[in-house]
Order: C-alpha cells, then structure tokens, then sequence
C-alpha cells in the first residue's frame, strides 16, 4: 500500500509555477512558455504517484500549459479591437492573484505569531475615577444667551413647519406617530458637530423634517450642552445662535 505524500514545497501547480519563475528571474508578463513548460515537466516526472489528487491538479496544469505553448507556435488571434490576444494572458492574471494571496497570508502568519507574544494588562485605575464625570458651567457655556432666546428661535422654527402644512391635504391618510429616539438625534448632532465644528442653530434645526424631528433634535442640543460637548454662542444682541463643538 503506497503512502500519501504532501509536497513541502509546492501547494500546488501555481506555486510550482511562481517557483520555477521567480528561480529564473523571468518577467512574470512575458513568461518563456517553452522554457517554462519544461521545466513543469521535469518536476512532475519526479512526483510520487500515489496521491492521484495531488498528481491530478499537476497534470490539468500541464496540459494548460501545453495548449497554451501551441497557440504561441500558431499565427496570433486578433480580438475585436484589432489587438493580438497573449494566450498567456489568463494563466498570468492566475499567478498574480495567487501571489497575492500567498503574501497576504505570509503578512497574517507573523501578525498571529507577533500577537502571541504580546500581553494586555487589566486597566487598574480605580472605579471611582472611571465614574468621575467633570462638573459643567452651564452660565459658562450659554454666555449671554438664555434659555428664553434658545426657546424662541425653537418656536419660530415650529411655526415654519405648521404654516407649511397643506390644511386640505392634511386632513386625508392615517397619520402614525413618529418614534424618534433621544438617543439616536444625541448621536445624529454629535456627528453634526464633528462635521460642522461650528454651525447656526436656526439652521440645523431647519434641516429636521418634522416637527417631532425638531422636538428631539432641540432636545439633544440642550443635553450636549449640559454634557459639555457643544456650546451656545451669540456674538451680539438678538443675533444668530451659534453652536460650536467642543469635541
């Protein structure tokens, strides 16, 4: 009974063939097909024969690489551009793909080995720290605005949108509540924030698509600015708000 044998080389016919060219320094674009091809011959003549899985992906490449040496020795095909065609063409797009991958998984190895040898320490500040949020100066971040401005440019903004409702079409259809999270529009002004840095109030607020939009976008700009992470700013009287990212 024969034994299997595994190549410890050689994965497979493409890596042969990556072997046999790098080892002759060939252009990997104009691979030498004849030379090539008996090189691969010479190589599997050699091969154990037990393991007929093995032995046949060999032979399905050689007889590649035969046909691909008689279209070399017949006059070039001409495509529809009026271009000759390389017939090595696919078995090259091959090769590169598998180099590819082989070095990708040679780049994934050594970061799995470098990962062994690495060891995380369990974070050791205490518990009380971790919960310590900083206090914030509300009069600091509000400035000279007050509540009552922030109010009144939130109503004006709400009137807009009822004046713009259609008090015909308005009445037909089935009209469902709209869930908008706190948490979601908290989230939605943060990233506003980091895009912006700095932006009116008014207008963000105008950018909401309903009223309930409005309600809870209005309502994450004042937690963010308990939170420390916006402030209000109003450079003169009965000027435009702004709110400038404090992240």
């Amino acid at each position: 009974m024969g034994i299997p044998v595994k190549l410890e080389v050689f994965e497979g016919p493409l890596d042969l063939l990556l072997h046999l060219i790098e080892k002759s320094k060939i252009d990997i674009y104009d691979i030498p097909i004849v030379e090539i091809t008996a090189q691969y011959m010479d190589y599997i003549h050699d091969m154990p024969k037990e393991d007929l899985n093995i032995m046949s992906e060999f032979l399905v490449m050689a007889a590649t690489l035969l046909d691909i040496k008689c279209k070399m020795l017949l006059p070039k095909e001409v495509n529809e551009d009026g271009e000759e065609e390389d017939p090595r063409r696919e078995l090259v797009e091959q090769l590169l793909q598998y180099k590819m991958f082989k070095y990708v998984a040679y780049e994934l190895k050594d970061r799995q080995h470098n990962a062994d040898q690495i060891l995380f320490k369990t974070p050791g500040i205490p518990e009380e720290v971790m919960e310590y949020v900083e206090p914030v100066d509300i009069d600091l971040l509000l400035g000279d605005l007050t509540l009552k401005q922030l109010n009144q440019a939130f109503q004006d903004i709400m009137k807009r949108k009822e004046d713009k409702i259609d008090p015909v079409r308005s009445k037909f259809g089935k009209i469902e509540k709209e869930e908008i999270p706190l948490p979601v529009k908290l989230s939605y002004v943060e990233d506003y924030a980091r895009t912006h840095h700095k932006f009116s109030f008014r207008r963000l607020l105008e950018e909401q698509k309903s009223k309930m939009h409005i309600v809870v976008t209005f309502l994450a700009i004042l937690e963010l600015m308990k939170l420390g992470t916006i402030r209000a700013e109003q450079e003169e009287t009965c000027g435009e708000i702004m709110i400038r990212s404090l992240i």
